[in-house]
């Protein structure tokens, strides 16, 4: 069994900083790819960032640039670094967690099998 619990979200004026993270505990180790996702009210989960056991990680398009995916293998946690914050980045943000050996795609594409309970983040001026 795997959890997943996130930290860090809050209210944030457009252009600020937050700085998301996601401990992890249960039969989970460093190898696993993990992500975060988000759902903003009226639509569905989206893809956000994901990073790979050995460190590769990918982006949707709409974060590149802002947004910065890393890991403290020894702390089993995720962080997701977000700067330069839309209102548009506004939902609740959910983090996720691959069963080993699943690829960065398959977290891409559909998630992994592991939720956290999300954390929400809410920009406006």
């Amino acid at each position: 069994q795997v959890q997943l619990v996130e930290s860090g979200g809050g209210l944030v004026q457009p252009g600020g900083s937050l700085r998301l993270s996601c401990a992890a505990s249960g039969s989970i180790f460093s190898i696993n790819t993990m992500g975060w996702y988000r759902q903003a009210p009226g639509k569905q989960r989206e893809f956000v960032a994901a990073i790979s056991g050995g460190g590769t990680t990918n982006y949707a398009d709409s974060v590149k640039g802002r947004f910065t995916i890393s890991k403290d293998n020894a702390k089993n946690t995720v962080y997701l670094q977000m700067n330069s914050l839309k209102p548009e980045d506004t939902a609740v943000y959910y983090c996720n967690a691959a069963r080993p050996g699943q690829s960065i795609l398959i977290m891409r594409v559909r998630g992994g099998d592991y939720w956290g309970q999300g954390t929400q983040v809410t920009v406006s001026s």
